[in-house]
């Protein structure tokens, strides 16, 4: 689950923005099968549901990931992941980050203040709090998913432009880059769809084999919904599918043979 959601960072531009219809709304939800090598490694749900939050209309995201088959006996996966999105601005109040990873585990809220580009992490597993400076109009991990999909826009965006992000996690400000490869036509699960094909540049590490290791693509049509992911990690590859969806804000097509 962790990785798929830092995939799904890599949503923004450097290109002009434009105002557009969103491009999501409440109630919509989806369920995607992780492939780890050969076998299925997890699934992930993202669902997302309109509330008030602090006083303010906001969409609470809700993304979570759990290990299933033969990795759930040797590698538990049990991750929550919550962002409430103030639908005006567009801009994350709060973040949570709730995991459980063979063993390794982490909770910890953030409170966004963007008047005063600061941020209130507490770790509510040693009960500590501290403050950050962040970046103007910054998106958590999750936020920023959901913001691009209502600024990309499809007629207009052009092979190679790049894509930016500012983004704060783990403590700290990150600028990540992508860049937009064209369009495809790829094969899903629910026939052939018009896709957009993004190629993020990672860090080569432990995780990732090399820079350029990750490929995503999300739906040429209004929804902009993930469809597919692939990685090529350090040890073996991923894959990312989309499994099942749910109440779409917008039509989409599935191309004839």
């Amino acid at each position: 689950m962790k990785k798929l959601l830092l995939l799904l960072i890599f949503f923004t531009t450097t290109i002009s923005f434009q105002a557009q219809e969103k491009s999501y709304q409440d109630g919509e939800w989806f369920k995607f099968r992780i492939h780890y090598g050969w076998f299925n490694a997890s699934f992930a749900t993202l669902e997302v549901k309109e509330e008030t939050y602090q006083d303010k209309e906001v969409y609470h995201v809700v993304g979570k990931g759990k290990s299933t088959g033969l990795l759930d006996l040797f590698f538990e996966v049990d991750d929550t992941y919550e962002t409430y999105i103030e639908e005006s601005s567009e801009l994350p109040l709060k973040f949570r980050r709730d995991i459980n990873e063979g063993g390794h585990t982490k909770n910890k809220v953030i409170y966004f203040d963007h008047a005063a580009d600061e941020a209130l992490v507490k770790n509510l597993e040693n009960d500590s709090e501290k403050k950050f400076i962040i970046h103007n109009n910054v998106q958590d991990m999750m936020s920023v998913f959901y913001f691009l999909r209502n600024k990309i826009n499809p007629e207009t965006i052009q092979q190679g432009d790049e894509i930016i992000v500012d983004l704060f996690f783990d403590e700290e400000n990150y600028r990540f880059k992508t860049v937009f490869l064209g369009r495809e036509t790829i094969k899903t699960k629910f026939g052939k769809m018009k896709a957009l094909k993004f190629r993020p540049y990672v860090q080569a590490d432990r995780i990732f084999k090399e820079e350029e290791s990750l490929t995503f693509w999300v739906s040429d049509d209004k929804n902009k919904m993930p469809l597919k992911i692939e990685a090529d990690l350090a040890v073996g590859s991923l894959e990312a599918d989309l499994d099942a969806f749910k109440k779409l804000k917008h039509p989409f097509r599935i191309e004839m043979e």
